[in-house]
């Protein structure tokens, strides 16, 4: 194979997303060919440039027009859509999340374990944007000494009453498996995961629809607790203007602190654990000196995650994201909502079975009547967010 054919299953905002930039030529050695919606409405432009259209994902997957998909559906489709894939050698780019909860995840993951001649990628270019690979490399460097506290206050996801009525599945157990942590926070989830690691026990506080008619969380603050005795913090929320996206990460050698566009270091000269214990004063600090530190922005992150995905295909590259990373922001999104609704401390890696048979509960149990809208067309990529 020389070229890749690729095709998108779900042509919602990010999957007609998806079909711009590859219909325009911007990835190398692949081309979109196929593409597949439940809705003939959503397809008809495609079919009218020669693309070949289907109704149904697994059988696009078995029709042998593609060698490689993206997965833009809803969120519960990811995991059967993304088992059938692998089952057909057909090689998946799965969009977040990777699946709706933690145990279909596990599914998911076991099943590309038994295929290893398939790749399996997860969508998660928010790690590419230099910004967050500055803090990584500040991180990995221990220029911040030994992490003590991460906080990040990320609110800025305001959505309207029309946005949650543009669709049936959005914001409901049984379409979407969660609000505000599993859609619209989840990269920065899967960021913090990939910054500091995983904690080991969340408390979450989640409110469900304290701003729209939805019946899922709308409103959200967890407490975490890391491995090494790190503490955070994450709040999030689609119901605040003017929202909020301030990053702090503290630790021994100082502060950085992501905000408003701009990285700013706070470095102490002496270490604060080093001060603490020889200093001969109560209330002095040692010196500090502060550096704004400089980056760019990456341009089109998700082509250049596809273009890894077509290049992981024909050359073997490694993955900037494999799939199974996708678990994470997944679990953390489970557990702050799971939490919340048990009133208890979640102890990573949580159960997810436990979660499974909850979501199950609160779907079968919903009494949501949703009136649906059709929303008015506006600039998705405005909704991009670092």
């Amino acid at each position: 194979m020389d070229k890749v054919r690729i095709g998108i299953i779900g042509l919602g905002n990010i999957g007609r997303y998806h079909a711009g930039y590859l219909s325009d030529g911007k990835i190398d050695r692949c081309e979109l060919t196929a593409v597949c919606d439940a809705f003939a409405k959503a397809t008809k432009p495609y079919a009218a440039q020669g693309l070949k259209t289907f109704a149904d994902g697994e059988e696009f997957i078995r029709s042998g027009e593609v060698d490689a998909v993206i997965v833009a559906t809803p969120h519960f489709q990811h995991t059967t859509l993304g088992i059938a894939a692998l089952q057909a050698g057909v090689h998946a780019m799965i969009e977040k999340p990777i699946s709706a909860h933690k145990a279909d995840a596990e599914r998911l993951i076991a099943e590309s374990e038994k295929h290893s001649n398939v790749v399996f990628a997860g969508m998660f270019q928010m790690r590419s944007e230099p910004r967050y690979q500055k803090l990584k490399k500040m991180i990995d460097n221990e220029e911040l000494g030994t992490l003590l506290r991460i906080n990040w206050i990320d609110t800025d996801w305001f959505r309207s009453d029309a946005y949650y009525s543009s669709s049936a599945w959005r914001a409901t157990w049984k379409g979407e498996g969660g609000g505000v942590t599993l859609n619209q926070c989840l990269h920065q989830l899967d960021t913090l995961s990939w910054l500091v690691g995983m904690p080991s026990r969340i408390r979450g506080f989640a409110q469900l629809g304290r701003y729209h008619q939805i019946e899922v969380e709308d409103n959200v603050t967890a407490y975490l607790e890391f491995p090494d005795g790190a503490t955070g913090t994450f709040v999030s929320s689609t119901g605040e203007i003017p929202g909020t996206n301030r990053l702090e990460i503290v630790g021994t050698r100082g502060k950085a602190v992501l905000e408003h566009d701009k990285l700013t270091f706070i470095r102490n000269e002496v270490a604060s654990d080093e001060w603490n214990r020889t200093s001969t004063t109560g209330f002095g600090q040692p010196d500090q000196w502060t550096i704004d530190i400089p980056f760019g922005n990456a341009e089109m992150p998700h082509a250049a995650y596809i273009q890894n995905f077509v290049d992981a295909i024909l050359d073997d590259t490694p993955l900037h994201v494999p799939g199974a990373e996708g678990i994470n922001s997944i679990e953390l999104a489970n557990a702050i909502t799971y939490s919340s609704i048990i009133d208890q401390t979640i102890e990573l890696p949580m159960d997810s079975k436990a979660w499974e048979e909850k979501l199950n509960e609160l779907a079968e149990n919903s009494t949501l009547e949703k009136k649906i809208v059709e929303a008015k067309k506006e600039d998705f990529t405005k909704s991009f967010r670092r």
